[in-house]
């Protein structure tokens, strides 16, 4: 017969102290002194004590949300419907929030106008953030704020996160082309400031020196017009260019389409990985290659953390990136 799960009252007991007491503790509200603090937070340790979050947010008044906070990189509100990473985050988090009564709220803008909404955003925070792609210095500004608040990207070291391998993946799609025969491989890079874009280029990088090849690389942000302008770019530069590593499968279809514009066969003559393994990997002509990022279990793992109560300061999930094949090499 299972053991059922410890209550407030429990805890109260273990400890020697009222239910009011326990709960101040718990809730870090003021009210009592050290020494009872020790003791409930004791208690609460020796019976694996869980604070019902549900019933937290509805004693301080918080709304029973999760909400997002994404950065959209000048590309306007639209993004959000042509981008497949925020689908994914999406689909990582709505099965667990609908188990537990609650909803998720969008919080999206350019870096200037969500770095100025950063207090704003820890003041009604509900349930807890789940940083989709902010910087780390924002990402401490508001876990300074908001301790209910995880990353999804590489972030400061004192907000709790879930951390995907993007420099390993890097060094693995390039290995990947180099062990295709390819020695003229470029690079489009995304956005300078997203971090993920940031990691997956620090991870060509070391790619090319370890294997001794030329930097032959171009930014093209994460969607598929900057793509395009970038493989064409690279290609008018360094015509003899026999591969392409890409840091985003939307951008890498742009890619796909100018290496076709201008006659050239994928992957015969030019061949690609892309970074993700989106919707975009698969509906690319031909398939794209790519390195799968498991954005949907890093989103509901980082929402339940959240359910869970305030995550401890720091914690880090890890997540493989692993290479998926198609017929892009």
């Amino acid at each position: 017969m299972s053991r059922e799960r410890p209550t407030i009252e429990d805890v109260a007991r273990a400890a020697g102290v009222s239910r009011a007491t326990a709960s101040r503790v718990i809730n870090n509200a003021p009210g009592a002194s050290e020494p009872l603090r020790a003791r409930v937070s004791a208690a609460v340790a020796d019976l694996r004590y869980q604070p019902n979050e549900s019933a937290r947010a509805l004693a301080s008044g918080r709304p029973r949300t999760i909400d997002v906070v994404a950065v959209t990189y000048n590309q306007g509100i639209g993004w959000l419907g042509t981008h497949p990473y925020f689908s994914r985050v999406l689909a990582g988090i709505l099965p667990v929030v609908e188990g537990f009564g609650a909803q998720v709220r969008l919080q999206l803008g350019d870096s200037d106008p969500v770095e100025h909404a950063i207090d704003e955003i820890a003041d009604h925070a509900g349930l807890g953030v789940v940083l989709a792609d902010i910087t780390p210095a924002l990402a401490a500004r508001l876990h300074r704020r908001c301790r209910r608040t995880v990353s999804l990207v590489r972030t400061a070291p004192s907000v709790p996160g879930m951390e995907a391998d993007n420099v390993g993946g890097a060094v693995a799609a390039v290995t990947h082309l180099y062990e295709r025969g390819r020695r003229r491989i470029a690079a489009i890079h995304g956005p300078a400031t997203n971090p993920c874009a940031i990691d997956r280029r620090t991870g060509h990088r070391r790619a090319i020196r370890t294997l001794g090849l030329p930097d032959l690389s171009a930014d093209g942000g994460f969607d598929r017009e900057g793509g395009y302008r970038a493989a064409r770019d690279l290609l008018d530069r360094h015509p003899d260019l026999d591969a392409m590593f890409v840091a985003c499968d939307l951008t890498a279809a742009g890619a796909v389409q100018a290496i076709t514009a201008t006659g050239r066969r994928v992957p015969d003559d030019v061949s690609i990985v892309g970074f993700d393994d989106s919707i975009a990997a698969v509906c690319a002509n031909p398939p794209l290659t790519t390195m799968r990022l498991p954005v949907e279990d890093m989103a509901a793992a980082a929402t339940r953390l959240l359910l869970a109560g305030d995550p401890p300061p720091g914690h880090r999930q890890h997540f493989p990136v692993t290479l998926v094949v198609r017929a892009s090499t």
